[in-house]
């Protein structure tokens, strides 16, 4: 069965900084990010996940997300 995660991630750095996102894959999507290959938070790596939600329609992932 195939999922699609929506996800947020924080920073670990001092300062508290989140992100939101949606993938297929959430260990290569992390990895991505932590090695900076994500413009828009490659200045507050590194990340880890602080939660994740699977679904198993790729629609309500992207619903959900907004």
């Amino acid at each position: 069965m195939q999922f699609f995660y929506v996800y947020i991630l924080q920073s670990g750095l001092e300062t508290e900084h989140y992100y939101v996102g949606r993938t297929e894959n959430l260990n290569t999507r992390l990895k991505k990010h932590n090695a900076g290959e994500i413009p828009h938070t490659a200045k507050f790596r590194p990340w880890h996940v602080k939660s994740a939600i699977a679904f198993n329609e790729a629609k309500r992932a992207l619903e959900f997300e907004r």
